[in-house]
């Protein structure tokens, strides 16, 4: 099992940046696909961006939002860039056993609390 918390969210003008971070215990994320969600009031939760041996992303966020992991510190980040009020959600934090393509939520059995992302136009 692995419990997650994210940090790093925040308010931001359009056009700004920040980099959310999820710090994992318990089992090493290493052994998990880590991916990242985003949820706006009113929308189903989405995905945003995952990394194992490979990254997928959501469209919309390709070439401005980043996903890593330092295995060492056992914590992905996601490094997000040019960020617009559409971007504007909760950001969650998951794990997923195995390493494939997960991209739908069903897929991921381990959450954090979320942190909030905020860009004001």
């Amino acid at each position: 099992q692995v419990q997650l918390v994210e940090s790093g969210g925040g308010l931001v003008q359009a056009g700004g940046s920040l980099r959310l971070s999820c710090a994992a215990s318990g089992r090493t994320a290493s052994s998990y696909t880590m991916g990242w969600f985003r949820q706006a009031p009113g929308k189903e939760r989405e995905f945003v961006a995952s990394i194992n041996w490979f990254t997928d992303y959501l469209d919309s966020v390709k070439g401005r939002f980043t996903i890593s992991r330092d295995n060492a510190k056992n914590t992905v980040y996601l490094q997000m860039n040019s960020l617009q009020p559409e971007d504007t959600a909760v950001y969650y934090c998951a794990a997923a056993s195995g390493s494939y393509h997960y991209t739908r939520s069903h897929e991921y059995a381990y959450w954090g609390q979320g942190t909030q992302v905020t860009v004001s136009s």
